[in-house]
């Protein structure tokens, strides 16, 4: 129980420190652009027209709700971590026990590393996919409280009364828009992650000194590399958590009524935009576009 509370406590702290971040880049994917393009330098040196990037997003904020607007969202959000790492942890837990019982009652074979690995990735995968189809309605409620900033709304101004305007408008499914695509890039990480680094260990390192150093840090970069991967599924996702739900930031002109979320990956595969918001630094202008004052984006 101490060691779940401190893990609680841990990703509460962590889920406020990044609460900021989250915010630009949640109002970044919908396409919001408050700020016109700027000359500046690349990280060449070159000058080149670029976007605001987090601080400067940030600033913009501060500005027109002060520090605390910076925080919207942040109940659900704190929710939605808390209960994930209970859920996350309960079922690892109950893995573990089933685990410790079949071994009581037989007696145990030696398993692969390959065989390990398949194993823990697969019990890592239902653990993770558990937490987030019980948190997800508070990542719905948390993305639409962020997204009421482009038209200044207060339609979602609490969780509770969140839930109740959710399941009046939208009904049950409401609470699961985006889940799908969600889920797939939680998956897919995960595999790529754990697979490939795999690999690496296994056929790329050789043993010696500081051989589990050099392990964590294959674990991190191929991690890195699967999130650039699967970021698609991310934007997806958020898109439509908040797509024709009634706020300005799923409406046009910043997006169409997407029929399912394939559509939705169709339509910014078309435009282009199948990174938007992955990076909120050195921001290009995006090719073929012009910026549009009145409707803060680009088209």
């Amino acid at each position: 129980m101490a060691d779940e509370a401190s893990q609680v406590l841990l990703g509460s702290g962590l889920t406020v420190l990044s609460q900021p971040l989250m915010y630009v880049k949640v109002l970044v994917q919908v396409g919001y652009e408050p700020l016109p393009p700027t000359l500046g330098r690349n990280i060449f040196g070159r000058q080149v027209y670029q976007l605001p990037g987090l601080f400067a997003y940030a600033k913009h904020i501060v500005k027109v709700d002060g520090r605390a607007g910076l925080f919207k969202g942040l109940a659900p959000r704190l929710c939605s971590s808390a209960i994930g790492t209970v859920v996350h942890g309960k079922v690892l837990q109950w893995y573990q026990e089933a685990e410790k019982a079949e071994l009581g009652a037989s007696k145990k074979e030696p398993v692969s590393s390959l065989e390990q690995v398949l194993k823990e990735t697969s019990r890592e995968m239902v653990a993770r996919s558990a937490a987030t189809l019980i948190t997800h309605p508070f990542h719905v409620i948390t993305l639409r409280c962020m997204v009421q900033f482009i038209g200044r709304e207060t339609k979602y101004s609490g969780t509770l009364s969140a839930f109740t305007t959710i399941y009046r408008e939208e009904g049950i499914l409401g609470f699961f828009a985006g889940l799908v695509p969600r889920l797939l890039g939680d998956i897919l990480s995960l595999w790529l992650c754990n697979m490939l680094a795999y690999l690496i260990n296994t056929y790329a390192l050789e043993n010696g000194v500081s051989m589990t150093e050099m392990k964590s840090y294959s674990q991190a970069v191929t991690g890195f590399f699967a999130s650039m991967l699967t970021y698609p599924f991310v934007l997806v996702s958020n898109l439509m958590a908040v797509n024709n739900c009634g706020l300005a930031g799923g409406l046009l002109p910043y997006a169409p009524t997407y029929s399912s979320w394939l559509d939705c990956w169709s339509q910014l595969h078309k435009e282009g935009n199948m990174s938007r918001g992955n990076s909120l630094f050195f921001r290009k202008v995006p090719a073929g576009k012009r910026y549009v004052w009145d409707e803060r984006r680009f088209r």
